[in-house]
């Protein structure tokens, strides 16, 4: 059974919720933060899922942190998901990466930059699992339409998923338009907004991508009051000491307050 074969892309019940570290740095560090939200999920009966990248390929400077080996996250994530009993899901960024990751993980992610990659795009569906197509910051929620034709004509029984997380604006910025988000959802599929990486702050002189971290809780109240049918957010107990994207990361203890919050605001809106 697919992972998000309980989610609909109408607003009955609560959003759900994709959400961990940027990247997995270490096995101790991807238990405490699955095990954190797991309980506030957990509580609050949010469907969670549970985020983390193998390995990061696009990074602007080659001194950045990539990984701690393909393997061995990959087996961290696996661990996640077989403790707390949730799903997982990581970014793929080749078409021979998919098989690999699917034996892993139950939801294989396409970055933005890789939406329209047609070989990568089958190749993820021809495993089966369900597929995170996060829209390109160069394209309207419109255009995501065959993205979502290449995986479901591969495999018509392939679970899609698409994520918005914002569009350039400029060289050095993102804006959201929130139009995408029914836009998306008019091809018959859960709609997420990124929450985080909607705020990066992209091309800098450093080298480093920033970000607006501040700005979590509006861009995540927009998204469930337009009806966003879940939520990306890249979370971690210290973002500042986090080795990848802590820029624009949730401080983990920010977490529960905010999504008590974002309930009130769905519940408002499905009663108005």
């Amino acid at each position: 059974m697919s992972p998000i074969s309980n989610i609909k892309h109408t607003n009955s019940g609560h959003f759900f919720l994709m959400a961990g570290p940027c990247a997995i740095e270490n096995r101790d560090m991807a238990l405490r933060i699955a095990e954190h939200i797991h309980g506030i999920s957990d509580r609050l009966k949010i469907p969670f899922i549970f985020k983390g990248s193998y390995r990061k390929a696009n990074r602007t400077r080659l001194d950045s942190f990539t990984g701690i080996g393909d393997e061995k996250a990959l087996k961290i994530l696996q661990e996640v998901g077989q403790t707390f009993g949730i799903p997982t899901v990581t970014d793929v960024h080749e078409a021979h990466e998919a098989t690999m990751a699917a034996e892993y993980v139950d939801v294989l992610q396409i970055p933005a930059f890789l939406c329209r990659q047609t070989d990568l795009l089958v190749a993820a569906a021809q495993t089966g699992k369900a597929v995170n197509v996060k829209k390109g910051q160069f394209l309207s929620g419109s255009s995501m339409k065959f993205a979502v034709e290449k995986i479901k004509d591969t495999n018509p029984d392939s679970a899609v998923i698409l994520t918005d997380r914002g569009n350039s604006f400029g060289y050095g910025d993102l804006v959201v338009d929130f139009r995408n988000i029914p836009e998306m959802q008019a091809f018959e599929v859960p709609v997420v907004m990124d929450c985080t990486h909607s705020l990066q702050q992209p091309n800098q002189s450093s080298g480093v991508t920033g970000g607006k971290p501040r700005l979590i809780a509006t861009i995540a109240k927009a998204a469930i009051a337009v009806g966003a049918d879940g939520l990306f957010i890249e979370t971690h107990f210290n973002p500042s000491e986090a080795k990848s994207d802590g820029a624009n990361m949730l401080p983990l203890d920010q977490l529960e307050g905010l999504l008590t919050q974002l309930i009130r605001i769905q519940e408002a809106v499905q009663h108005s």
